[in-house]
């Protein structure tokens, strides 16, 4: 089976982030490792690390990988803008890499023009991952809703992206139920669920899909809406992740949730209850 989660706060310190997941009963966790809307940042101390890798252990949680922040746009036009995201990105590495996370989920990144787009992204992704080498963290590269000009809401543009990277072994991909579906993915039906996957594989490859993110869609099929909804609430509807969390080629991976929720988490107990009486066997 899957290991399922939430992406949980990091406020009090990294470590507070697991024992909070550790309280819903989170297999999986997501976190910040900094800030999410601020660009400086504090280097960790010593004694936060060895407290974050001591308190993982000792709650048993599974997986735990990262998001990049809110303010990175590696497609950014703006010279500026472009190198201050690919340094903070390699910022954000390290911290993965002191923390001993596996994978840091980013967006692609956004330009009106979708190829300068992508060859900015190309060429930051080569830059990260030169600069990061033997750091062992691998990026994950988000599906999008393809809302405004942001890019990555086509199989096709993260495959371009791994296929053209110096680095190919260090790119994977984070799947992202809302995005896909608002993309023009559909999965509500068994037909609809084989042929986006059958789609993704050919275009992609199913060993690059290395995590989800578990997020009902306000918005309809084919709407680019980045509206995130409780699992069963929006239009996706609950078959759609009945057909996921039981497809036995994805029951190893960490699947966490993104949906809206308050300081005291019943939002994602409520969630994580709903996924799990999906789950068969």
């Amino acid at each position: 089976m899957p290991f399922l989660g939430a992406h949980m706060s990091i406020a009090g310190g990294v470590a507070q982030a697991l024992l909070r997941g550790q309280s819903i009963g989170c297999e999986a966790v997501q976190i910040f490792t900094k800030n999410a809307r601020q660009w400086r940042v504090k280097p960790f101390a010593p004694e936060e690390v060895a407290r974050f890798r001591r308190v993982w252990e000792e709650t048993g949680i599974r997986a735990v990988f990262a998001h990049t922040s809110y303010l990175i746009n590696l497609g950014a036009a703006d010279a500026e803008l472009w190198r201050k995201s690919v340094a903070s990105f390699i910022e954000e590495m390290e911290r993965c890499a002191a923390l001993g996370l596996p994978y840091l989920v980013t967006h692609p990144g956004a330009n009106p023009d979708e190829a300068a787009g992508l060859a900015r992204i190309g060429a930051a992704l080569d830059e990260i991952l030169r600069q990061t080498q033997g750091s062992g963290v691998m990026i994950l590269l988000e599906t999008t809703a393809g809302q405004g000009a942001s890019i990555g809401h086509r199989f096709e543009h993260l495959a371009w992206l791994i296929r053209e990277s110096k680095y190919p072994e260090r790119l994977g991909v984070c799947y992202d139920t809302c995005h896909t579906f608002a993309a023009g993915y559909d999965i509500r039906t068994p037909e609809a669920y084989a042929e986006t996957f059958a789609r993704f594989d050919r275009v992609i490859g199913l060993e690059r899909l290395k995590a989800v993110h578990l997020n009902d869609s306000r918005g309809v099929l084919g709407s680019h809406l980045d509206r995130h909804e409780h699992i069963g609430a929006g239009k996706l509807g609950l078959d759609a992740f009945r057909l996921l969390l039981n497809d036995p080629r994805f029951r190893d991976l960490p699947m966490v949730l993104e949906t809206p929720k308050g300081p005291d988490l019943r939002e994602d107990i409520e969630n994580l209850r709903v996924l799990r009486s999906l789950l068969k066997g």
